[in-house]
Parts: structure tokens; C-alpha cells; sequence
């Protein structure tokens, strides 16, 4: 599937961040119809997945599922020699876990579950190589499901307080996450020349969610920032291996 030189460099630019189409043509300098033929082929596959905007419902963010393709390089791999059926990458020790070596920030628009799950994530997964902080264009207090959603895996939140993204316009990152489709739309520029990336994540708070979408969140955001620290060469810590696992 992903020998077709197009569907290649649809899935290298989807493995950055998450686009929509219009962005994805412009990037690959294609026609919409070829873009949209290619990801349909994809989608198919399983490789790839769709979810409608948050923030304008016309619009489609598609997804590179990196955990399926993690198996599907696996299985084709045993299937051609046995010593081939190689661990998913990520599952690997740090090497020099508790010194910061990366400045992240994630944003949503409330800063009440997304952005400080993967703020906590961020920095467990990473043994403290990456300091990671969040903030959101319209803050809310943090929300008690998120806090529980971690204390289940051993991670304690509660401390953490909501903030507005302006606290953080003089402040100097790597990278800027945003996590769902309202706040991409509205996010300032920041010093430095950071990298930004987009993870179209549902709101878990939307009404009927409970508390299983807070869980589904965390699930989500935990497979994207384990694979996020292999893209920069941080390795999990012993921490993130054993949660990894666990999930």
C-alpha cells in the first residue's frame, strides 16, 4: 500500500502531523481529486484515519495511525523471516532519563484535560528530557475525569493549574502541539521558530462522553507522545515502558 510513490508521501507528511486535504495538496503538489483517491486508498487499508473538524464540521483532519502501521511493518517483516518480528521501536529504555533536553507546548482550547495530559505525559514518557507545559485560548479549570484518567496510571495531575496561551508569547519552545482544531485556528506565532505539529483530538468533555472518553483521550494522546519522542530521539523511561505495555 505504501509502495506507491504518492501514498508514500502522503503517509511521511501525515506521520508529522495531522492535515487536511487542502494542506495535503499544497504540500505534495498534486491535485485534490489524486490527494483524496490515494487517501481513500488508505483509509481503506487502515492506515489512515478521518475525523470531521471541531472547529468548522466541513472539514476533515486525517490521521496517520502509526500503531498499525508499527504492526503492519511487524507482520510483514515475520512473514518474511522469522528474525524479523522486530518490538515496536518505541519500547525502549532512556538513556539518560531526569535532564530536559526539548521545550514543548501543548494547547487546547480549555487547558482542562488534552493539553495537560499530554503536558504530564510529555514529561513521565520522557524521563524529564522534555519539559513540556500546556495552555489553552480559553482556559477552564482542570477537569476532575483527567485527573482521575491519570491517577489510574500513576500520574498525579492535580496540582497542575489552567493558563491562558499569552502567558507563554515571550517563551522560547522546540515544539507547539496543539490538540484540537479550534485552537490551531486562533494560535499565535512563538519566539524561536518553533516546529508546529496538530493532533486533531476529540474534545473528551463534548455531552455524552463521560468519563470512557476521557480514557479513550488519554489512550490516544499516550500512543501519539510515545511515538512523538521516538520521531526526536528521546527513549521512554522505565516509567514508559511499563504504561506503554500496561495500555
Amino acid at each position: 500500500m505504501a509502495a506507491d510513490p504518492l501514498r508514500w508521501r502522503l503517509v511521511q507528511e501525515l506521520a508529522l502531523s495531522d492535515r487536511r486535504v487542502r494542506e495535503l495538496v499544497t504540500l505534495i503538489g498534486q491535485p485534490q481529486n489524486l490527494i483524496s483517491y490515494h487517501l481513500g486508498r488508505l483509509r481503506a487499508s487502515g492506515m489512515v484515519t478521518a475525523r470531521r473538524s471541531s472547529f468548522d464540521g466541513r472539514d476533515t483532519y486525517y490521521h496517520l495511525d502509526l500503531g498499525r502501521c508499527a504492526q503492519l511493518l511487524t507482520e510483514a517483516g515475520a512473514t518474511l523471516h522469522p528474525g524479523l518480528a522486530l518490538d515496536p521501536p518505541f519500547v525502549t529504555a532512556a538513556e539518560t532519563p531526569g535532564t530536559a533536553s526539548y521545550t514543548a507546548l501543548f494547547l487546547c482550547t480549555g487547558n482542562s484535560a488534552r493539553s495537560q495530559v499530554a503536558e504530564a505525559l510529555s514529561r513521565v514518557h520522557s524521563g524529564g528530557r522534555v519539559q513540556g507545559f500546556s495552555a489553552g485560548s480559553q482556559p477552564k479549570p482542570l477537569h476532575p475525569d483527567a485527573v482521575r484518567v491519570m491517577a489510574a496510571r500513576g500520574v498525579d495531575i492535580a496540582g497542575q493549574q489552567s493558563k491562558h496561551l499569552s502567558v507563554f508569547a515571550q517563551r522560547h519552545f522546540e515544539y507547539v502541539i496543539t490538540l484540537c482544531d479550534k485552537v490551531r485556528e486562533v494560535c499565535p506565532p512563538f519566539s524561536g521558530d518553533p516546529t508546529h505539529i496538530h493532533w486533531s483530538i476529540p474534545d473528551p468533555n463534548a455531552p455524552g462522553g463521560g468519563y470512557a472518553a476521557f480514557e479513550l483521550m488519554a489512550a490516544e494522546i499516550e500512543t501519539r507522545v510515545t511515538f512523538w519522542l521516538a520521531a526526536i530521539g528521546v527513549a521512554l523511561s522505565p516509567f514508559g515502558q511499563e504504561s506503554v505495555q500496561e495500555a
